[in-house]
């Protein structure tokens, strides 16, 4: 089934330009989006997701309000909703494999939205920017792309991407917006910071840096965070990032070295140290069981003990 705009359907496209100048509304909606200022998120009610992460929940959760995600330079957050049931999914798409992770996020909503019999599909973009090498504007391509290879159909909402997301600083080039959050009670979308983003936050950048795809870190039906079982090979080499200076880091670990955020550097040097820490994943999942993470009564996540 056809990717909608307005019950229209949207043809082939080229370029996100063309999208925004056959599809006027869509830039309109861009543009409001993101004069809004960013909310910052209340740990207690919030699923944070990583680069190369998904996470799908319903209204009924008790744990869950706010999914969200951030540090979007040239990836993407993609929300995929449905309007009956209320089941929300938000992925940090990087472009690794955007036509194997799209039917993923499709899979996460409609299996969640069995029960419900009226409703459809709408989807959310931000992200991206007008980079120099122009990562954002071919991710921006393939991910509408792979939602109109969908059997389902879908309705495209909100599309603060690329050109719409680009601002000027300084005479570099930077994403307006750089995260969001959504409501799952309420379905509103809104760009967002976050000062917390667990748990497990450096096992899961661990788990990224080394090459994992795109996964699902959230069992809703438990109401839990649910991390791995990883696997990675020890690698002492390295270690000699820890040393390097930031511009270095950011000339050869980052996409977009002129965009990223404040703590980008500190982030990945933390990445680093602890995989030289756990040089194999082995003994962070005993019995090859995965890391499970429930909410507490104060709102943290706390690690629930193997039976």
């Amino acid at each position: 089934m056809p990717l909608l705009t307005q019950n229209k359907r949207i043809g082939r496209l080229t370029s996100t330009t063309e999208l925004f100048s056959r599809y006027s509304h869509l830039e309109e909606n861009a543009k409001e989006f993101r004069s809004k200022s960013p909310v910052t998120v209340d740990p207690k009610c919030l699923l944070y997701v990583q680069q190369r992460e998904f996470a799908a929940t319903t209204p009924a959760d008790n744990s869950v309000s706010i999914i969200g995600s951030a540090d979007a330079t040239t990836c993407h957050l993609v929300v995929l909703r449905h309007t009956g049931s209320g089941a929300t999914c938000l992925a940090h798409c990087d472009g690794s494999s955007t036509w194997t992770e799209v039917p993923l996020l499709v899979n996460a909503v409609t299996s969640l939205s069995n029960s419900a019999k009226d409703g459809r599909l709408e989807l959310h973009l931000v992200g991206g920017f007008e980079d120099d090498s122009e990562t954002s504007h071919k991710l921006s391509l393939n991910v509408l792309v792979a939602f109109q290879k969908q059997k389902e159909e879908i309705h495209l909402e909100t599309c603060c991407i690329t050109d719409m997301n680009d601002v000027v600083r300084d005479g570099i080039h930077r994403p307006i917006v750089y995260g969001i959050g959504v409501n799952v009670k309420t379905g509103e979308l809104f760009p967002a910071s976050f000062p917390q983003r667990g748990p497990a936050e450096d096992l899961r950048s661990a788990r990224t840096f080394t090459g994992g795809q795109m996964v699902e870190v959230y069992d809703s039906t438990k109401e839990q965070v649910t991390i791995g079982p990883c696997r990675w090979a020890p690698n002492r080499d390295i270690a000699f990032w820890l040393a390097e200076d930031d511009d270095t880091i950011l000339q050869y670990l980052s996409t977009s070295p002129h965009a990223e955020p404040p703590h980008f550097v500190q982030h990945i040097k933390s990445t680093i140290q602890f995989l030289l820490d756990h040089p194999s994943a082995e003994n962070l999942f005993p019995g090859g069981q995965p890391q499970r993470f429930q909410r507490t009564e104060q709102g943290a996540w706390e690690r629930v003990s193997q039976q």
